[in-house]
């Protein structure tokens, strides 16, 4: 989500000082863990809901150091979306970990000059203000570039900076609208959106990738420069095969719920024990397999009915049937088990919870716990596995948590510093 409503002398900050990178204590006999691609790395971050917190958590949890900028007044508005995680919000521990908190007025001259000491020192600044308020600051990424040349400076945004939609709203599901998500999600009678923030997803994750990039071309050319994002840009693009799918073959992918569009079958079939099996047959081989030692009906393999893809799904709401009725004698484990000695792909139609327990999960050590304002919180490693390191899954932090140190670091003294507290430029 792009901020809409942070006050438009929001800036980012630079870090003023730089950590020591961080060392493993490791015994004679265990080589020392190597060290994490952006340990040294600073980013200064002025954001609010899903799209910059996300991509900059990725850059956290890869050893860099985030200063997350927060309004003193409650923040970044994500702290309040619920009180589901303990009594922090869920969308704000699952995207802030590991990140120092400056919570500081960019109204007050006083309060944006120390974001500017910060972004002095600064390798990547990332913000999602709403558009036009990072360049009426002159902390756009342009101008912050043409005054710090190695500074890689990211802008992101809803609909670009250009264009007759720049200056709309672009909340995550308004974006996903007007990337055509809902129109190819859901069931013939109704489009639904995405169960989770897509937009904001793919705009993060475009983001962090695009700041990758950025460095390694400042490491071999000294420069930095900056890179924009769209929301919209970066749903459209997740958008492929509908796009090709419409504007090459004429006809737009139909809703199918569960179900493939173009493929049968492939949905969730609900089993004896009340849960759903969901598998998908690829090719005319594995249908073979899956009418003689799923459906014990090896004559559906060579049937011109179901024999090839094309033929299954003229005849989806037959082929379907013929599945549902051999997985619904079955328990969820044994349609699974069977499924599976027969080579289709297949999987359990999990609930969220059940996810949270996978065994997949637990089984390759993929969870950890952070620190929080409210104590131990699960949290999953990053995707990004890189043998021989360890992600730093920081804590989630407090509200203004670090303004003080960072005060400190840009040379503020005791006296300055309770002059900012007792004006509320800092909290």
């Amino acid at each position: 989500m792009v901020m809409a409503h942070l006050p438009e002398s929001a800036s980012r900050p630079e870090s003023a000082f730089r950590p020591e990178p961080t060392v493993t204590s490791t015994s004679p006999s265990a080589p020392a863990a190597a060290p994490l691609p952006l340990e040294g790395i600073t980013v200064v971050a002025v954001e609010q809901a899903v799209a910059a917190p996300f991509a900059t958590r990725q850059l956290a949890d890869l050893g860099a150091r985030v200063i997350k900028v927060e309004r003193p007044d409650g923040g970044d508005f994500a702290r309040g979306y619920d009180t589901a995680a303990r009594g922090l919000a869920s969308h704000f521990v699952w995207a802030n970990r590991g990140k120092e908190s400056l919570a500081v007025d960019l109204k007050d001259p006083r309060g944006l000059e120390v974001v500017r000491q910060l972004i002095a020192e600064s390798d990547v600044f990332v913000q999602n203000l709403a558009q036009g308020a990072a360049a009426r600051l002159g902390l756009d990424a342009a101008t912050l570039c043409a005054a710090h040349p190695r500074l890689v400076a990211v802008d992101i945004s809803g609909y670009g900076a250009g264009g007759p939609y720049a200056d709309r709203r672009a909340y995550d599901m308004l974006v996903q609208c007007e990337a055509g998500l809902v129109s190819v999600t859901g069931t013939p009678e109704q489009p639904v959106k995405s169960g989770i923030p897509a937009a904001d997803i793919a705009a993060a994750m475009y983001a962090f990738s695009g700041v990758l990039a950025a460095l390694l071309r400042r490491a071999t050319t000294g420069r930095g420069g900056p890179v924009e994002i769209s929301m919209l840009e970066a749903l459209v693009e997740w958008m492929g095969h509908p796009l090709h799918h419409t504007m090459h073959g004429g006809t737009p992918p139909a809703r199918t719920g569960l179900a493939h569009a173009v493929i049968a079958p492939y949905d969730a079939y609900p089993t004896a024990d009340g849960a759903r099996v969901l598998l998908s047959v690829q090719n005319d081989r594995e249908w073979r397999r899956l009418a003689e030692l799923v459906l014990l009906r090896p004559e559906l393999g060579t049937d011109p009915a179901y024999a090839t893809n094309a033929a299954r799904t003229a005849r989806r709401a037959d082929t379907d049937a013929l599945v549902a009725g051999a997985l619904g004698k079955m328990t969820a484990d044994e349609a699974l088990e069977r499924l599976d000695a027969a080579g289709i792909a297949c999987a359990r139609l999990r609930d969220v919870a059940e996810v949270a327990a996978h065994p997949q999960l637990a089984a390759r050590g993929r969870w950890r716990e952070v620190g929080s304002p409210v104590g131990p919180l699960g949290a999953l490693l990053p995707p990004i596995t890189l043998p021989g390191t360890e992600p730093v899954c920081g804590d989630v932090p407090a509200l203004g948590e670090h303004t003080e140190a960072l005060l400190r670091a840009v040379g503020k003294s005791d006296a300055e510093i309770a002059v900012l507290r007792r004006d509320g430029v800092v909290a």
